[in-house]
């Protein structure tokens, strides 16, 4: 079940948080895989103990895109799996944030899937080809992309893209036969860097400094009693990968501990 052997990912934000557990996930279900990340110390030292190749990328830029897709396929000979999985958080009240902090979210939550895919699609239309199932691509959402967020609403927004550009690639694909299929993920509160920044924006917003209290209170609100972990997330990025999702595309996988149940 779950198995990806023979399959080349391609892995955004891959240094460490969810992209690092997905990588770990998904050597060990048999795939080749890139991390790619702007973290070059951490993403070096994640590749090594996972024995796999690292190249920096930055997400923003078409160029340095195209330059980690190009590694993989010149060193695995194609590229079946893309997780773009960077992505940045602000944590600012509609009010509080600025033109920048806007124009960082855009360009790296939004502007780096549009590119991985755009670039990617020649890639794993080859490499479709030649499997049942076709190739992947895996976009990493939130829950923010499906219900309002009070904290930021800005994140929300690009998430909310996401989740749309998922649908609409995942139809256009279809409509010109490619055998790509294209879907999200969406994961509640995650135990990450990412995650202890969402602790602070809210305590920030008590008037507090201490981040444990707000962690308390957001694992109260989760009908599943805990916090995700990395892992969590991976094992839901690994299963949409491989073929045991074969006949899911346009799609999104909620990972939230049941948190938008309600």
């Amino acid at each position: 079940m779950n198995r990806l052997d023979g399959r080349v990912a391609l892995i955004s934000g891959g240094a460490r948080g969810i992209g690092g557990e997905t990588a770990r996930c998904m050597v060990e279900a048999g795939a080749r895989v890139v991390i790619a990340d702007v973290l070059d110390d951490i993403g070096r030292k994640t590749a090594a103990g996972l024995g796999i190749d690292y190249v920096h990328l930055d997400v923003t830029q078409e160029a340095s895109w195209q330059a980690a897709i190009d590694h993989a396929v010149t060193k695995h000979g194609k590229l079946d799996i893309l997780v773009n999985n960077a992505g940045v958080f602000t944590g600012k009240a509609l009010e509080e944030a600025t033109l920048d902090d806007w124009q960082k979210l855009v360009t790296v939550n939004m502007t780096g899937v549009f590119l991985g895919t755009k670039l990617a699609t020649p890639a794993l239309r080859e490499a479709g080809k030649d499997r049942p199932h076709g190739s992947a691509i895996v976009n990493l959402a939130s829950i923010a992309g499906l219900v309002g967020s009070g904290l930021d609403p800005l994140y929300s927004m690009t998430k909310g893209g996401v989740t749309l550009f998922t649908k609409s690639c995942a139809l256009e694909f279809g409509r010109k036969g490619y055998r790509i299929r294209v879907n999200s993920i969406h994961p509640g509160v995650i135990q990450t860097d990412m995650g202890e920044q969402t602790f602070v924006a809210r305590a920030r917003r008590s008037g507090s400094n201490d981040i444990a209290p707000a962690r308390d209170f957001v694992a109260g609100t989760i009908p599943w009693g805990r916090l995700g972990v990395p892992e969590d997330i991976a094992k839901g990025i690994v299963f949409l990968a491989s073929d045991d999702a074969g006949y899911m595309t346009g799609a999104g996988l909620v990972l939230d501990g049941g948190f938008t149940a309600s």
